[in-house]
């Protein structure tokens, strides 16, 4: 990398925390990282999940602040990640009108129910749709108020670049958006909440870029005036971008918060059962050729393990040490601590089953938490396999990713090698990547691949027979668990 070489500035905007991440692309690599923690809103309801969007620009100005000092006039582009399926509302003036409804609220699981009625396809209360008609019917005055609805990433890119404009991939994931099309479902506006129509932003592609840095923005991150932002897109779509799943036969599972499968389709890949996403890839313009996403997200991944964490007072590395001496029993850990996208249950809960002398230890409990979130996810890839979908290899992103002993485990439950990316973060750097093949006009694909390194060897799924009966015997029992829940 030369000292004076153009760089490629990414931020995502998570639940936890902010990242934002310099790239040279000439070299490959992230040449400064730095990230601001916050948390979610405290003393709501259960089924509520708000922030602040004041909490996001704060985050990200004094990100952006660090990793661009004494680097600003190398700066030639902006791209923006943002969590999925929040709801920002607007009034006259840009005023936010409320804390932004986040994709792990599931406080609209009955609008969401009645819209998935309505509309004759299933839409998760985690959508953005089910939030906005929450708003509409349940604080009217509030909603008459309302100028504009944005998505997070959206609404940062309002406060970089002063304008209005949303990306086809994360809009695909509102509910009110044909991905199949790229444009927004009339039927579905119409029917989400009244007036919407007129509160949707403009679709914005992705080949070029989507706007240019405000004076203001520039004065405030210690960047250049003008510099070209991105449209940007949800923190799925550009971890797609940074893990490389820019072509067809790349898969990715991510584990953070929440965590998702998906995998690049040249042609829409939809679920009659609605259990897997059909979005759009953040990879492509607006009415030209279109990448697909379909996208298997769970709400419950690591929150179970943070708990645990806290209840032992022990740290992750020595957790998994003693999941891995602990003796391979019958516990099985129903991960829905916040209710879960898929299985559609928003009301769910999480148990704990089949305990022995001895099971309420703290390896015994972390191996049954790894082995129930992975045996949730592998039922999802199960469902991807019926569509078509089948990966030769999962590529694991996140910040859980390293876990040793979780890579084994999910590689025996998807029945796929698994291999971890070095650049866990991917996300941010793929928003950094879709900027820079924007403002160099290059192909996206290329751009990516020269991203995709791996921080060790591909770990095989287990042939182990007494470990493969085990695993699909507790796979039994969590489907069994889920009818339960579902009153099936």
């Amino acid at each position: 990398m030369s000292a004076d070489g153009d760089l490629f500035l990414g931020v995502d905007v998570g639940t936890q925390s902010t990242k934002a991440v310099l790239v040279d692309v000439e070299s490959g690599d992230v040449v400064a990282r730095a990230a601001r923690a916050y948390d979610l809103m405290e003393g709501l309801p259960a089924g509520h999940a708000e922030q602040h969007p004041s909490t996001w620009t704060e985050a990200a100005t004094a990100a952006i602040g660090e990793v661009s000092q004494g680097r600003g006039q190398r700066v030639r582009g902006i791209g923006v990640s943002g969590q999925q399926h929040g709801a920002v509302l607007l009034g006259d003036g840009d005023q936010v009108l409320r804390p932004a409804k986040l994709w792990c609220d599931t406080s609209a699981a009955e609008e969401a129910a009645a819209l998935s009625s309505e509309l004759g396809r299933s839409i998760p209360a985690g959508f953005t749709a089910p939030k906005l008609r929450w708003s509409a019917e349940r604080e009217p005055e509030l909603w008459a108020r309302v100028r504009r609805v944005l998505l997070p990433h959206d609404f940062l890119n309002l406060f970089l670049t002063g304008e209005f404009f949303t990306e086809v991939g994360d809009a695909s994931g509102t509910g009110y958006l044909d991905p199949a099309r790229g444009a927004y479902d009339a039927e579905a506006v119409d029917r989400t909440a009244p007036g919407l129509v007129d509160l949707l932003p403009p679709l914005r592609p992705c080949a070029a870029p989507a706007g240019a840095l405000s004076a203001a923005a520039a004065a405030a991150l210690g960047l250049e005036a003008g510099t070209p932002v991105s449209a940007g897109g949800g923190d799925n779509m550009m971890s797609a971008v940074g893990a490389g799943a820019t072509r067809p036969g790349v898969s990715v599972c991510s584990l953070g918060t929440s965590a998702t499968v998906f995998a690049f389709s040249a042609e829409p890949a939809v679920d009659p059962g609605g259990d897997i996403a059909s979005f759009r890839a953040s990879s492509a313009g607006v009415g030209g050729e279109a990448g697909h996403l379909p996208l298997l997200c769970v709400m419950n991944c690591t929150e179970p393990l943070e708990d645990l964490r806290a209840l032992t007072g022990k740290g992750h590395e020595e957790l998994t040490e003693l999941a891995r001496m602990a003796s391979m029993g019958d516990e099985l850990l129903v991960p829905f601590f916040m209710g879960e996208r898929v299985p559609n249950l928003p009301d769910a809960t999480a148990s704990l089953t089949g305990l022995r002398p001895g099971s309420l230890s703290p390896g015994v409990l972390y191996r049954a938490a790894l082995e129930g979130v992975a045996l949730n996810l592998a039922s999802g890839v199960e469902r991807m396999r019926g569509m078509g979908i089948e990966p030769d290899e999962v590529r694991l992103v996140g910040g859980a990713a390293r876990n040793a002993l979780w890579q084994e485990i999910l590689a025996t439950t998807f029945g796929v090698p698994v291999r971890v990316l070095m650049e866990t973060e991917t996300a941010a750097v793929g928003a950094a990547l879709q900027v820079a093949a924007a403002v160099r006009q290059e192909p996206l694909d290329g751009v990516a691949q020269r991203f995709v390194a791996y921080g060790g060897p591909a770990v095989a799924p287990s042939t182990e027979p007494a470990t493969v009966a085990r695993l699909a015997g507790l796979k039994r029992r969590l489907a069994e668990a889920v009818l339960t829940q579902s009153g099936a």
